[in-house]
């Protein structure tokens, strides 16, 4: 893809990082989840292969046709379990962008392949409102994929006597003697918030789900910089 080799080399390590922990997914992941992690580890082999920097090597046109056409029968297998899940119409959306961004580096002509983009006409592959429905898309899902993978804090009141809830009114505390309550001439005694910090547990990569949400917007965060630089 054009754009700055070291950028392109940060999404070749993440699009390939992800790819292998989806394959290491498949030894345990029972049923339709093989399907899935398996699409997700095509996703990130293919990413990986077509954000190599064209400094690098310069493929020929029949290779971003091979890649359109794997992508197009991914794609095709997709479309039943799209129509049951959104999930998996995710998965539909992204077999979809890559068909496009390989047609479009496909039908650009020899000298943008070699100059990045930036000699010739200098004219971008792809159509500016495919491009931008797919930033649109891809942004929000960044976005609401990361706000999934923030820790979430529960607040716990815990009495003095180790019962949680709050205290009936004029019970007497065991270890102040103060009373608990809306009692008139007695005074209340707040309860500690205890807030548990729960540490995951390192376990099977089917048995951490955060890490495939991880996977997948690491994945989302690379497409956001394939289609920019498209």
């Amino acid at each position: 893809m054009h754009g700055p080799a070291t950028a392109g080399w940060l999404v070749v390590a993440l699009c390939a990082a992800a790819g292998t922990y989806c394959l290491l997914r498949l030894r345990g992941v029972p049923g339709a989840g093989r399907g899935t992690a398996g699409g997700e580890a095509l996703m990130g082999f293919g990413m990986a292969a077509m954000a190599v920097p064209a400094a690098v090597v310069t493929p020929p046109r029949w290779v971003w046709l091979l890649y359109a056409a794997v992508f197009g029968v991914a794609a095709l297998r997709t479309l039943g379990p799209a129509r049951r899940s959104s999930h998996h119409l995710h998965h539909l959306v992204g077999m979809l962008a890559m068909v496009y961004m390989s047609v479009a580096m496909a039908l650009l002509p020899g000298a943008a392949h070699d100059g990045h983009g930036t000699q010739g006409t200098g004219d971008a592959g792809g159509t500016p409102l495919a491009t931008g429905v797919l930033l649109i898309y891809y942004a929000g899902f960044v976005l609401w994929t990361g706000a999934r993978l923030l820790p979430l804090q529960t607040v716990t009141v815990t009495a003095p006597d180790g019962r949680a809830g709050p205290e009936p009114a004029g019970t007497v505390l065991p270890d102040t003697g103060r009373t608990a309550g809306p009692v008139a001439g007695t005074v209340t005694e707040a309860a500690p918030v205890v807030v548990p910090v729960v540490v995951p547990d390192v376990g099977a990569p089917e048995d951490r789900p955060e890490m495939a949400l991880a996977c997948r917007l690491s994945m989302g965060i690379a497409m956001l910089a394939m289609l920019l630089t498209l």
